[in-house]
């Protein structure tokens, strides 16, 4: 048995080719990119939807110009009667013998925020110190970009190749993908493939590729802490009774131990990440303050990736320069709770509830409220399935060094809708973000190099499922589902 990680001499031709194709076309890349990044195409109610329309539209455009065929745009009915974020369709029919591939990305984006904090236009994609900056520039623009500059130099490298070819490129992401699983279910035979990339994620660091094999869940939703029927003046009734901020913030004290790691009964971890992770990398990674104590027990892998992390996201209550002398009656915060490999959104959620329910006396007998948010389950894949495998070959390949499967602190709910309507398929989750990128933050920024280097991994990935995969049906092997894309 042949398999396509391996990377004999007769293979260099190959990546040196795959290599001149992508140089050759880059700059219309990322002059491409640069047009993507000039449209706010945000999927929040509260934006304009004309815009991500519009960035649907430029999309499609693409899409056609990569010579995809039945390119459409797509959009689903939301449970609330509104309507999804616009997705993008488009295939190229494979040889009936080769496997098919499903590209994932997104064309939304987080909204701008505060344009005081960008040190450079958001919406003007500006180059600075090997970085290009602005909205989506990363997260994920560059995504789409990496499907469809790959495409275009396995076009020029392998003219015929038969590897079929499905892209998906999603609306609604950063809203929470609210119709993503209709849209899966309703179009199913026209995503279904033996291996999905979804192309969402982030490298090691700047020049160390990285595969990502486990996402943590999410479980979020509201606390409310109810104390009087109606608002008090603080200097008449102040003293016997606390206003309801300070009693929600007694409930959101009991929820961490005196280290910072979570102390809700049922919220422990399941598993171990294997990876070291340097203290002194994550606090300059993350920004942490000299004299900040890090929370929690243990590696800080296994903190980041496989223990559960809690937090506060929100709190509904007076702001400081609207404040007077009231007491409040009632105070809420939205929470947002990450698990580990292995754990369950649902009973996560209800182990949540049961131990601020059981707070009375923090609250001092108020009455507490939760209320369920969105669930995601948590996600990991095998590196060692033979998809994956060829992937971490073709990301060696395009960085000369070699790639880390790593975790992710992050959560990307739909990757379980993935899972469980296309069971037999190896997904892979490829990204262009590094620790520097900050996706949601002002001064987004993709690093330009390993961006390149991106769509030459993509490459080589595919050239090398066309080339070397002899028939669809044996890329499975004997007695295993065809979508592990075993060769022989």
């Amino acid at each position: 048995m042949t398999d396509i990680t391996s990377r004999a001499p007769q293979d260099a031709p190959l990546v040196s080719a795959v290599r001149e194709a992508v140089e050759a076309r880059f700059p219309t890349t990322l002059q491409t990119l640069t047009d993507l990044v000039a449209i706010p195409g945000i999927a929040w109610d509260s934006a304009d939807r004309t815009q991500l329309e519009r960035s649907a539209e430029a999309v499609a455009g693409l899409l056609r110009e990569a010579g995809l065929q039945h390119v459409e745009i797509v959009t689903e009915t939301r449970d609330d009667g509104r309507p999804g974020g616009p997705a993008v369709i488009g295939e190229k029919p494979g040889a009936s013998d080769k496997p098919t591939v499903l590209l994932y990305a997104h064309h939304d984006v987080q909204p701008i925020g505060d344009e005081d904090l960008w040190d450079t236009p958001p919406l003007v994609a500006t180059e600075r110190g090997g970085r290009l900056y602005g909205r989506g520039a990363a997260d994920d623009k560059a995504g789409i970009m990496v499907h469809l500059a790959a495409l275009a130099a396995l076009r020029d490298v392998l003219p015929d190749a038969g590897v079929g070819v499905r892209v998906f490129i999603e609306g609604e992401e950063e809203a929470g993908s609210p119709t993503f699983r209709t849209f899966l279910e309703r179009h199913r035979a026209r995503l279904d493939a033996d291996a999905i990339v979804v192309a969402d994620s982030s490298n090691w660091a700047v020049g160390e590729p990285a595969l990502t094999t486990s996402l943590r869940g999410l479980v979020d939703g509201t606390v409310t802490v109810r104390v009087l029927d109606h608002a008090v003046h603080s200097g008449m009734f102040g003293g016997p009774v606390l206003d309801a901020v300070v009693l929600l913030s007694r409930l959101i004290a009991t929820l961490h131990d005196a280290d910072g790691a979570v102390a809700v009964p049922g919220l422990e971890p399941r598993q171990t990440a294997g990876l070291d992770y340097p203290e002194d990398v994550f606090r300059a990674d993350a920004g942490v303050l000299d004299g900040v104590t890090l929370a929690g027990r243990g590696p800080v892998a296994d903190r980041l990736w496989n223990a559960p992390a809690l937090s506060i996201i929100g709190i509904d209550a007076p702001s400081v320069a609207e404040s007077s002398n009231t007491i409040q009656p009632a105070a809420r915060a939205k929470f947002s709770l990450r698990l580990g490999p292995g754990m369950d959104p649902a009973e996560a959620f209800e182990a949540l509830r049961t131990h601020l329910e059981a707070q009375s006396a923090a609250v001092l007998g108020a009455e507490i409220t939760v209320t369920a948010g969105e669930f995601g389950q948590p996600f990991t894949t095998d590196t060692s399935a033979p998809a994956a495998a060829a992937m971490m070959a073709a990301l060696e390949d395009a960085w000369g060094v070699e790639p880390r499967a790593i975790g992710m602190g992050g959560s990307i709910p739909f990757t379980a809708d993935l899972a469980e309507v296309f069971p037999e398929a190896t997904l892979l989750i490829t990204g262009v973000e590094d620790p520097d990128t900050r996706a949601h933050s002002a001064n987004e920024s993709l690093h330009i190099d390993d961006f390149k280097r991106a769509v030459v991994a993509e490459a080589l990935w595919l050239a090398r499922l066309s080339r070397e995969c002899p028939a669809r049906r044996r890329c499975g092997g004997p007695g295993m589902p065809r979508g592990r894309l075993v060769l022989s």
